[in-house]
């Protein structure tokens, strides 16, 4: 496990505390339950940067580095890193601190996924 700190100068998009509801069979963080909270940070730059309404249409990379536990401290980073006529391409990074009060950090998920911005019907529009 390689310690890291949380990117400076960068606010995180979203931050939570995982309860032991959201754990699998062995104990750990479901990896459904990070999965969604990759989509949700993705989600809330994609929003902005579209200027409205975003869907999801693809994941395109996930890579799980290492497992997240009841009581860590998670910390998204999200940031638009590619658009195109109505698609943005946003990178996520996801870290746990342990323990909550200690100085131990590490990055547990990345994520790469792709938002259509649409229109009051649901159909993709051009970005603005």
């Amino acid at each position: 496990m390689e310690k890291t700190s949380l990117p400076e100068g960068k606010d995180p998009t979203l931050r939570l505390v995982p309860m032991p509801s959201d754990t699998n069979a062995a104990g750990d963080i479901f990896g459904g339950w990070i999965m969604s909270q990759v989509d949700i940070a993705g989600s809330v730059v994609a929003h902005r940067a579209a200027n409205g309404r975003v869907v999801t249409v693809a994941v395109n990379e996930f890579q799980f580095h290492q497992p997240v536990y009841v009581g860590d401290l998670v910390s998204c980073f999200a940031e638009v890193v590619k658009t195109g006529r109505t698609s943005l391409t946003v990178f996520v990074e996801v870290f746990a601190e342990r323990r909550r009060m200690s100085e131990d950090c590490i990055k547990v998920t990345e994520a790469t996924v792709t938002y259509v911005a649409i229109d009051e019907s649901g159909r993709p529009r051009v970005l603005k």
